[in-house]
């Protein structure tokens, strides 16, 4: 038995690796998820090989029969790696020679694991791509129809964690479902930029056996081959690009997450939580937490930290590969899976809360968020704003003096703060009055705000279509 058989390499060494070496070489279990997309480029490897002669048309179809086999028994959980498997390369190699013998081992020609790993890892981020713009839109739809139930639903709008001026409540919505928009459209750029294939680098310098990447390219739904066999298998710009969308979106989501932590505290109680997407306390038999939002606020941080760690290990990198670059693996799956946790539950929040609406028509106005509508009265009297401005604070004063809102002011008072406050002010001391007169484009005036709903809704159809399109990038590999 040849030492080192079971390994990719170690023909020239004179001693067997060391159990230590192993442990740190050998990837993590994680990794061979892969193994479908590592399957769907030694087809079309196979493909190549055949084109360039080292495979007759009979191998190359006992391969990929065989390669189709195998996907389905691993798939149904009838093939596992061992600990002798080094990487999921190793693990589909083993098997395609149990079960094709010389026919299979032909197939390592024209490649190297360097092409191999940055392929399979580009492919699983493009498709888990899709699925993750899928869950964003998933919450976006939830976002989405509880603006539409809260159109003309008062409620103060906040700068500084303090009431600034009235809005309705769907708009609020709305501002948080903007960002997510944005996320998901730079899932789309980065696709765009990350559709090149690294097969055909081979090691570094490119194969002089698989001269036709292009047409692999192609079989793999990629828009063309990398321009450059160095960075192709050197680069890992597109992982760091992916985990910084990803680590924008988990900020995004935080975000959202710590407004409906204070909605549903009791002292805000704007929000009543589903009991379902609720937890409660070991001790305090009252509590119903809003934990889905706070762990949503924890995980954003490992999205940061994987982009980060990605980051660090890129910065003093010489071309072209080095092993370090299998941390991209582990920084990817990170922030994959928490976020495949997270959106699923945080649509279900949304989508199942209730609002308070009495609770919000009356805070409105508390904290006199009315006084805009004051200095933008007198501006609109022929009064300079910073006059309105000055006029405006002292009416404040006089009511905080007096303990009440500005929609309480008596005629008396409004004179005797200065004499241009006649009792006509009056009708547009409502909330209703301040966010009607924010009709412009993007304002929080109802209308304003349903058509911003329309064109959000039309966007997340088209951004849907792309999310389910491209069948080769299956989650599956098939």
């Amino acid at each position: 038995m040849a030492m080192n058989e079971k390994l990719l390499w170690g023909a020239r060494f004179r001693a067997a690796p060391d159990a230590s070496l192993m442990n740190l070489s050998r990837s993590d279990a994680s990794h061979f998820r892969l193994a479908a997309y590592d399957i769907r480029a030694s087809q079309a490897h196979a493909r190549e090989l055949e084109r360039a002669g080292l495979l007759t048309a009979a191998e190359r179809e006992a391969i990929v029969r065989a390669l189709d086999d195998l996907a389905g028994r691993i798939a149904r959980g009838e093939l596992a790696p061992t600990a002798g498997d080094e990487d999921v390369h190793t693990f589909m190699e083993r098997l395609l020679v149990a079960e094709l013998g010389d026919t299979g081992a032909k197939l390592r020609a024209g490649r190297s694991r360097n092409d191999q790993t940055a392929n399979n890892l580009k492919m699983y981020l493009r498709a888990e791509a899709r699925l993750l713009v899928g869950e964003v839109l998933d919450l976006q739809d939830a976002l989405v129809a509880q603006a539409a139930q809260h159109l003309h639903t008062l409620a103060p709008g906040f700068t500084h964690l303090q009431a600034a001026q009235p809005i309705v409540f769907g708009h609020q919505f709305l501002a948080h479902a903007q960002p997510l928009s944005r996320d998901i459209s730079r899932y789309i750029d980065w696709d765009r930029r990350s559709a090149r294939s690294p097969l055909g680098a081979a090691a570094m310098a490119g194969s002089a056996i698989a001269l036709h990447p292009e047409l692999s390219a192609a079989d793999l739904g990629y828009d063309a081959p990398c321009e450059n066999s160095i960075d192709a298998v050197g680069s890992r710009d597109h992982v760091a690009e992916f985990l910084f969308v990803s680590a924008m979106l988990g900020v995004h989501l935080s975000r959202l997450a710590e407004e409906i932590t204070l909605w549903a505290s009791r002292q805000f109680q704007w929000i009543r939580l589903d009991d379902a997407y609720s937890t409660g306390s070991s001790i305090m038999p009252q509590k119903k937490n809003p934990d889905i939002a706070e762990l949503t606020r924890g995980r954003a941080s490992r999205l940061i930290g994987s982009l980060t760690t990605m980051l660090a290990v890129l910065k003093g990198l010489p071309f072209s590969y080095n092993r370090d670059l299998i941390e991209d693996k582990y920084t990817a799956f990170e922030a994959v899976d928490t976020l495949h946790k997270v959106l699923p539950a945080m649509a279900g929040m949304i989508r199942t809360l209730q609002v308070d609406v009495t609770r919000l028509r009356r805070q409105a106005v508390e904290g006199y968020t009315l006084a805009t509508e004051v200095a933008d009265w007198l501006s609109r009297r022929g009064v300079p704003f910073a006059t309105a401005h000055e006029i405006t604070g002292a009416l404040v004063k006089r009511c905080e003096d007096l303990g009440i809102e500005l929609t309480d002011i008596g005629d008396a008072d409004l004179v005797a703060v200065d004499p241009r406050l006649d009792p006509s002010i009056r009708a547009v001391l409502t909330p209703e009055a301040a966010v009607a007169a924010r009709s412009g484009y993007g304002g929080t005036a109802p209308d304003r705000v349903a058509e911003q709903m329309a064109r959000l809704q039309a966007a997340v159809a088209e951004q849907r279509h792309w999310a389910r399109a491209h069948p080769a990038h299956a989650r599956n590999g098939g």
